[in-house]
């Protein structure tokens, strides 16, 4: 479970989602989460899965990537559902009826429609990260929330802190695998017994991952210091940020995109 988690972890390839400017990718980005919400129909997130998957299909990432990424976050999704599904109340009689628990075939409906968005969200979010590398990002949120400093705002301070802690979150994932077989060797019972026997062995792995992260933060600031990091005043880049004409291209075909799931409002609200 732990090896599937895929968030932060980037990708390398020549695509044109690759090569877009990651400015772009993350305003795209906002904006998919965005229509996840405000396109509230079935029509609608089925055009957004479909949008999505043709995006990966020319990123040339696996789909499997999803499914796998979507593994650890399996029970979240399945209690927000099962939330939807019994406190969602609709007209009429209630399909099922268990004691004080009923089931509305409105609260079915929000429960899918649910479901699928957070997967999609997921799905989304996880694509600007498998095809930008973490320094693109920085670089791309530092020129994003530049604005900001002239109300003498950290910038580059907070671009920095978001893509290191992005960054360790591949590296954290990799610790905790080692600690787990490392504990499993000294015949901890990590997967049986009872929820507090669970708990308590998480303990053991908890401490020296804590450690782990502590240490591995000191010497990153560390090699910070010695190669005289001095945040972003006077820092020049190697790749310097252009918006190019494909990514312009790029961004009109998913406005379209955008512009057609959002007429799904349109037509649900005729039906």
């Amino acid at each position: 479970m732990i090896r599937d988690i895929t968030i932060g972890q980037h990708f390398p390839g020549n695509s044109v989602v690759h090569r877009m400017d990651p400015r772009m990718k993350i305003l795209l980005t906002m904006g998919y989460i965005v229509l996840l919400f405000v396109a509230a129909n079935p029509g609608g997130l089925v055009l957004a899965g479909v949008l999505l998957a043709v995006l990966y299909r020319v990123s040339r990432i696996p789909l499997r990537l999803i499914t796998k990424s979507l593994k650890p976050i399996l029970p979240i999704i399945l209690f927000t559902i099962v939330l939807n599904l019994f406190f969602i109340t609709g007209e009429g009689e209630p399909l099922v009826a268990l004691g004080f628990l009923k089931i509305y075939a409105e609260g079915i409906r929000y429960a899918v429609l649910m479901g699928v968005r957070i997967v999609l969200l997921i799905a989304g979010t996880s694509l600007l990260t498998y095809t930008t590398s973490p320094i693109a990002l920085t670089d791309a949120i530092e020129r994003l929330l530049s604005p900001f400093a002239k109300l003498h705002w950290p910038v580059h301070e907070l671009a920095m802190m978001m893509t290191i802690a992005l960054r360790f979150i591949p590296t954290l994932i990799e610790e905790t695998d080692k600690i787990m077989n490392a504990q499993k060797a000294r015949g901890a019972q990590l997967d049986s017994g009872t929820l507090r026997q669970r708990m308590q062995a998480m303990v053991p792995i908890l401490i020296p991952l804590f450690i782990s992260a502590f240490r591995r933060a000191d010497e990153l600031a560390m090699a910070m210091e010695c190669r005289c990091y001095r945040g972003g005043e006077g820092r020049t880049r190697l790749k310097q940020l252009h918006l190019t004409r494909n990514d312009w291209a790029g961004c009109v075909v998913c406005l379209v995109a955008f512009g057609v799931i959002l007429a799904t409002n349109l037509v649900f609200q005729g039906l």
